[in-house]
């Protein structure tokens, strides 16, 4: 079974967002936060069904949020690239691949 890794980058771009959703209502943050959770799980076991995003890596939606998780699918690890907005500096991450 593969693990789920985050880049340090992508783990504080994953907190400022759940706090910043908090801010705008009541536990709207740990909505987020659970978004992200299901997406993740879903990848450790379908790696696959992120479309691809470079040559090495993938992308999928988090449901119900502007944001994306990019990320590489190895045997033995799944790790989390970015958690990137989808509208906001296109490309700033990579040089996290």
């Amino acid at each position: 079974m593969r693990s789920v890794a985050f880049h340090p980058d992508a783990q504080e771009e994953f907190i400022a967002a759940a706090r910043y959703y908090e801010t705008q209502a009541e536990n709207l943050g740990l909505d987020f936060i659970s978004a992200v959770e299901a997406t993740y799980r879903r990848l450790v076991t379908f790696p696959e069904s992120g479309r691809a995003f470079g040559s090495r890596l993938r992308r999928v939606l988090v449901p119900g949020f502007p944001y994306g998780l990019i990320y590489r699918a190895e045997r033995d690890l799944l790790l989390i690239v970015a958690v990137a907005h989808v509208r906001r500096r296109p490309g700033y991450w990579r040089s996290r691949a």
